[in-house]
């Protein structure tokens, strides 16, 4: 399985290092090197937000992740803060219901999904996150899909276990859009 550097990128609140969390996750239960390396401004909920996940079958000498292969954005300021870091024939996923404008680059492939407006059109608000991530397993195979059911039962709190089978939705519709 290739090497997935990873950044999860956009505002406090829109579940960016819960996404993150799910993917570290789903890598320690395949027994993958990996980092999960969180970070957010001091407003949190609406402050800027990103996440480092690199997911590997080496060990991993640096949380950081300076030029990722895979970037999950989900608003404006975090698309042209990342979007020239990524490799050439690197995978954006962004939430175009939020960003207005389009990647500039063609060594990259790009996929447009418009997380946010799918979430609130299946009535699952919040979880626009979720159906990027369900993009991103498609198009990466950064995890098993197998592996994800039981990654999520650990990262949810058990205060949300009721969230499960929605968030299970989410990124079933992220995987089924094309």
């Amino acid at each position: 399985m290739a090497e997935h550097e990873i950044v999860i990128a956009g505002f406090g609140g829109q579940g960016l290092l819960f996404t993150g969390k799910v993917l570290a996750y789903a890598g320690l239960l395949e027994k993958r090197q990996l980092s999960w390396l969180p970070s957010y401004g001091p407003e949190m909920r609406g402050g800027t937000a990103n996440c480092n996940v690199i997911l590997s079958d080496k060990t991993v000498g640096s949380p950081i992740v300076q030029n990722p292969n895979v970037l999950i954005v989900m608003n404006n300021p975090s698309l042209d803060k990342y979007e020239n870091a990524v490799v050439p024939g690197g995978k954006i996923f962004l939430d175009s219901t939020l960003i207005t404008r389009k990647v500039e680059r063609t060594d990259v492939d790009v996929f447009y999904i418009p997380a946010t407006q799918m979430a609130t059109d299946m009535g699952i608000h919040g979880l626009a996150n979720m159906i990027l991530l369900g993009a991103v397993i498609r198009e990466t195979a950064c995890i098993r899909e197998e592996t994800l059911p039981e990654a999520l039962h650990h990262v949810i709190p058990a205060r949300k276990a009721d969230l499960f089978d929605y968030n299970m939705k989410a990124i079933q519709a992220g995987k089924d859009y094309r």
